[in-house]
């Protein structure tokens, strides 16, 4: 798990909707640019996880050999225990490490900036 995962709550938290509708202006533009977000982290641990999978892969599949690999066993069980993508897309936001990119604007600006 990386360091910028550690914060994320591994559990359902309340949240103040209006101190997330701060950040962006529009609370319903904060969903979907934390659905968007959460997308962005899901697929970037999918992929680290299947990366880090490869190294177990077995050109011929010995059943035994499936039952035994506690290493492989180990690393699903530290996935499994991650934070969700969506709650690490909702401590962004509020850390204001969350770039939010309008078509309108142009570049990426920082979620804390109201537009």
């Amino acid at each position: 798990m990386t360091p910028k995962h550690q914060n994320a709550a591994k559990t359902t938290v309340t949240r103040n909707v209006a101190q997330l509708d701060q950040e962006v202006g529009n609370v319903y533009e904060t969903v979907v640019i934390l659905g968007k977000r959460a997308n962005q982290v899901a697929l970037g641990i999918k992929e680290e996880l299947g990366a880090k999978l490869e190294e177990f892969a077995v050109s011929g599949e010995n059943l035994e050999e499936v039952y035994e690999n506690r290493e492989q066993i180990e690393l699903s069980k530290l996935y499994e225990k991650m934070p969700k993508p969506s709650a690490i897309a909702v401590q962004e936001l509020i850390e204001g490490r969350l770039h939010i990119r309008r078509p309108e604007d142009g570049e990426a600006a920082p979620a804390t900036a109201n537009a």
